[in-house]
């Protein structure tokens, strides 16, 4: 059964950040390492650029899995952090959820590490709660691309939408009309090549 396009409303979507943690980062072997935290910061400074609310948690921080990536500590201060003290299942922790659900936003956009867990499981289990669930795959990662891919199809069978970071923010803006700079600068700060491009759009924008 087809389900039909649902487009992410930046009016109506909420990021959670899900064990982007220090020790965890360590077991991504399906995307470079490099690349990955590169995608993870993007993910996080286009939910800062469009002003959605973004919740941070961890899981079992005090032992192997380590603390969350200082960076998005550094750009979310403000932002709901639940260090869960044991759920694997982010949705099995209250405040979890509570939080979740007090973003008042139908559209979750999720990423996290490790595809397969910490990913997944709050994934499937937003649907079975009545959310729309859109995952940033080039933001989350795993050990290898069989877990990754057993992840994706598992997911995407329930109605998950898998995107990337990129994808997502060019959903969200909908139109450059809205805003060239901002946004350009964002991508150019991520994606080298996109660099090139804005210089070359703003040299010839500032010649006429």
């Amino acid at each position: 059964m087809t389900k039909p396009y649902t487009r992410l409303d930046k009016d109506n979507a909420a990021v959670l950040l899900v064990d982007h943690q220090t020790g965890l980062l360590s077991l991504v072997r399906d995307i470079d390492p490099d690349k990955f935290k590169n995608n993870v910061l993007a993910l996080a400074d286009l939910a800062k650029y469009f002003k959605l609310p973004t919740i941070l948690t961890t899981s079992f921080e005090n032992g192997p899995n380590g603390p969350l990536v200082a960076e998005l500590k550094e750009t979310f201060p403000e932002a709901p952090y639940i260090a869960r003290p044991g759920q694997i299942n982010a949705w099995d922790n209250e405040d979890f959820v509570k939080a979740v659900k007090a973003t008042g936003k139908k559209q979750l956009i999720i990423a996290g590490v490790v595809t397969e867990v910490c990913v997944a499981f709050p994934a499937l289990s937003a649907i079975e709660a009545g959310f729309d669930v859109f995952v940033v795959t080039d933001a989350s990662g795993t050990f290898n691309e069989i877990t990754r891919n057993a992840a994706w199809d598992r997911m995407s069978q329930v109605g998950v939408q898998l995107m990337t970071w990129f994808g997502v923010a060019c959903e969200l803006h909908r139109d450059w009309r809205n805003d060239v700079e901002g946004l350009g600068a964002l991508f150019s700060n991520h994606i080298p090549d996109y660099r090139n491009l804005i210089a070359s759009y703003l040299t010839n924008s500032s010649g006429k």
